[in-house]
């Protein structure tokens, strides 16, 4: 039985180099951990027709993504560059949405 991926939408308001970072530290945790998801970058302007499950942002930006209706779910990291914090917030959020 295969398990489903997830499609996730890296983010930030601009969409350079801060979610970039951030993409390229949670594909590495994704693969380390072999985590059922996929990631996409863009900017918040990408949410438009974005038909996936998770947006990955930074913090500060949590709030204000979670009342946006074209968001399904979104996790905030404080520190693009942690690599534990990336981990256990995915992990937390997969065995919140695992079905």
């Amino acid at each position: 039985m295969s398990q489903k991926k997830y499609q996730a939408l890296v983010c930030c308001r601009a969409g350079m180099g801060s979610s970039m970072m951030l993409k390229i530290k949670c594909d590495q945790v994704i693969n380390e951990e072999k985590l059922p998801i996929e990631t996409e970058h863009g900017n918040l302007d990408s949410l438009i027709g974005f038909t996936g499950d998770l947006v990955i942002t930074m913090s500060d930006l949590t709030n204000e993504l979670s009342a946006d209706p074209r968001v399904p779910s979104a996790i905030g990291i404080t520190n693009i560059v942690d690599k534990k914090e990336i981990k256990e917030k995915l992990t937390a959020w997969l065995a919140e949405h695992a079905a």
